[in-house]
């Protein structure tokens, strides 16, 4: 018996030990790969960033084109065949153990196999798309014969009383959709085309999967929201429209998409007697978001330096952040005016930039991202939120106590408002997104309205036959995103909940404004920004907070 156990031992031992010369091959073999494949993509990707922010101050053809090819590029190196069955073979054997390495190895098969697609439909793709977007970059709304900026509507809809220039700011926020409605369902062919190519149904399910996130619970949360913020919104709405109504002189049963504050009915519009504008009106709100990151132990010097943060002719209209290099070069582009719209904004995109900055640099470069899409919009949210708080607007801007309490009662509810009307929103993109995808030869303007009639409860106006959600430049640029928007206000909210509790031991969140608190910055910067992408979304979420992601803190904070 004991010669019989000696002989297993050694079989067993022997088992091992070729099992573990089978790993330690595959992970040299993997390490190999990496170090080519890292040498070739990190200068392509940081001149294409390059490229995509010259074209986005430009708005010219040339520029765009510049970055298509880069694009094309970069798509093609990970369209390699070849390479591709290298990974797939490392990846099935099992035999990456170390964490770091399966990681990367997790990552980059994805990035794979999402363009193992035939490269004329690659190239298709790349150009259908860098043409869509530089028809939205140039293009310019028109009231009568003259032409308008999106921040000419914003104001129009923010200030004019008149329904019927208010109706024509709205009618031309909305021209920029039958200009490329035909070039974007052309767009969603060509990715669903290629989606069908790897074995998916569609485009939109493949983005998911190759994201980590799963339809069916992204459907159960979409429903619970929907749920719980029905009534809520409803009783909301109904004194909004009240207001509004009487702002305008047309009734209740008279109130149109033209009558709110936005284009899309996504932004929470401040109808009380308090305008957090005018408290902007006076001061420069880039100084405003450097000094309290600053003063967070952020710095944003840097990032500031390298911005381009004002109005131009051709620019992009909107705000975005960039790493350029994953290392030191983040930057944001936006067009200030000092209102609360663009303070929210600027902080919002300081957010993204200081989790890219606080990156471990010395993690691989693969990992350098954030841990999601959602988790960098989430701290973009977290402290977009603050260009509401009565706290924060006292510090930031040395107001009186009694200016204060004069309007946090009404800033507050402000922000409970802003917040389900956004809500609702993100109800209708995430639902007419993943229609688009599966079926973009259906009758979409029609689904648009019956989308946002179910769960804006607005009205469609009538006899209206165009395509109005084509002029959300999301379908374009970000497709299969906007879904992340609302998982970030889900986690700003359990962040909120977090950080007030346990790192500024506060039993409610109702005097926080995080002015000059450097455990927040340090708190973010240690448990969140330095890990990257080394976890999944799910498991960074769960060590920074101690719980997986949950709606309950944003129905805690803004619907009971």
């Amino acid at each position: 018996m004991a010669r019989r156990i000696t002989f297993l031992a050694i079989l067993n031992l022997i088992v091992i030990l070729i099992m573990g010369c089978g790993a330690n091959k595959m992970e040299k073999k993997l390490n190999t790969f990496l170090a080519t494949h890292i040498e070739r993509v990190e200068p392509l990707m940081k001149a294409m960033n390059t490229a995509y922010w010259n074209a986005s101050l430009t708005g010219k053809k040339e520029d765009f084109d510049n970055y298509a090819d880069l694009q094309l590029k970069l798509r093609t190196i990970y369209a390699d065949t070849t390479d591709f069955a290298i990974l797939k073979n490392i990846k099935e054997s099992a035999q990456v153990k170390d964490p770091l390495l399966k990681r990367q190895l997790d990552l980059l098969y994805n990035s794979y196999l999402s363009n193992q697609i035939d490269q004329n439909l690659l190239k298709q793709i790349v150009e259908k798309s860098a043409e869509v977007e530089n028809k939205f970059n140039i293009f310019r709304g028109k009231i009568g014969k003259r032409e308008v900026t999106d921040n000419e509507i914003k104001e129009i809809l923010k200030k004019e009383t008149d329904s019927t220039k208010r109706r024509d700011a709205w009618l031309a926020s909305k021209q920029v959709g039958k200009l490329v409605a035909g070039d974007l369902i052309e767009l969603v062919k060509l990715r669903n085309q290629a989606a069908q190519q790897l074995g998916f149904e569609n485009f939109y399910l493949m983005s998911l999967s190759l994201s980590e996130q799963n339809l069916a619970e992204l459907t159960q949360i979409f429903d619970e929201l929907a749920d719980l913020t029905d009534a809520p919104f409803m009783a909301l709405k109904s004194e909004l429209d009240s207001i509004l109504a009487n702002n305008f002189g047309v009734g209740v049963e008279g109130m149109m998409p033209w009558h709110y504050h936005d284009p899309f009915f996504q932004e929470g519009p401040m109808v009380s007697q308090v305008n957090l504008d005018q408290y902007y009106a006076n001061q420069d709100i880039k100084q405003l978001a450097q000094a309290f990151y600053n003063g967070i132990d952020l710095e944003v010097d840097d990032i500031l330096a390298r911005s381009d943060l004002y109005e131009k002719s051709g620019k992009n209209p909107h705000a975005f952040c960039t790493s350029i290099d994953r290392k030191e070069d983040v930057r944001i582009l936006a067009n200030l005016q000092n209102d609360e719209y663009w303070m929210e904004t600027i902080l919002h995109e300081l957010g993204h930039a200081v989790y890219d900055k606080y990156i471990d640099k010395d993690l691989p470069f693969l990992l350098r991202e954030p841990a999601h899409l959602f988790t960098t919009e989430a701290i973009a949210m977290y402290f977009g939120r603050l260009s509401r708080n009565a706290n924060w607007l006292q510090k930031t801007m040395s107001l009186t106590d009694e200016e204060r309490d004069s309007i946090a009662k009404v800033v507050k509810a402000s922000l409970r408002l802003k917040q389900l009307i956004f809500a609702r929103w993100c109800q209708v993109m995430f639902r007419f997104e993943q229609a688009l995808y599966k079926n973009p030869d259906q009758d979409l303007n029609s689904l648009w309205w019956d989308l946002a009639e179910t769960y804006q409860f607005i009205k469609r106006p009538e006899g209206r036959n165009e395509p109005d959600w084509a002029a959300k430049i999301h379908f374009t640029l970000a497709p299969v995103y906007y879904h992340n928007y609302m998982l970030g206000e889900l986690l700003a909210s359990q962040f909120q909940a977090f950080t007030t509790k346990n790192i500024l031991n506060l039993a409610t969140d109702d005097t926080v404004s995080y002015v000059g608190k450097k455990e927040i910055g340090s708190y973010f910067k240690t448990k969140i920004f330095a890990a990257g992408s080394e976890l999944p979304w799910s498991e960074m979420i769960k060590g920074a907070t101690g719980e997986y992601l949950s709606p309950k803190y944003f129905v805690d904070q803004f619907v009971k």
